[in-house]
């Protein structure tokens, strides 16, 4: 019973129309490609500046600077988003991630309301027992009984 379910899917998804993507109604756009420099040097640096004819821009660099002989590129690119919006991002990706910054990036907004002071005083007592831990102090906290007394 398997195979027999089995080979009537292998069936339909032979007998499945393939799409002609060279024959598409839709009209393709190229775009031209206005500037491509790439350098590439033989300590694992290298350099790309790409720039298209619809208004995008690339640059960046790199160099097997980080931990491990890791690559740390930094660059940026521009082009404007579908509603007209220039858009421009610069960026650093090395040991701490991928960091952009952009205008268009959303911010976190500010803390609304003062912590109060006793979450800051379960703050530092926290600290305290972990600095506690480090140091072979005792820092004396509470102690909880679970079930009958």
């Amino acid at each position: 019973m398997k195979f027999v379910i089995l080979a009537a899917l292998a069936t339909v998804a032979v007998a499945a129309p393939k799409p002609d993507y060279a024959r598409s109604k839709e009209s393709v756009e190229q775009v031209a490609i206005l500037r491509d420099d790439r350098v590439h040097e033989d300590d694992g640096k290298y350099s790309v500046d790409v720039e298209t004819g619809d208004g995008i821009v690339l640059s960046q660099a790199g160099s097997p600077d980080g931990p491990d002989g890791a690559i740390v590129k930094s660059g940026s690119y521009s082009y404007t988003a579908p509603d007209g919006t220039p858009v421009y991002v610069k960026y650093v990706a090395d040991e701490n991630g991928y960091q952009p910054q952009s205008d268009l990036l959303p911010v976190a907004p500010e803390f609304p309301h003062p912590i109060p002071q006793f979450v800051l005083d379960q703050i530092a007592f926290a600290a305290a027992e972990d600095a506690a831990r480090g140091s072979d102090e005792s820092v004396e906290a509470p102690s909880f009984t679970y079930g009958a007394p």
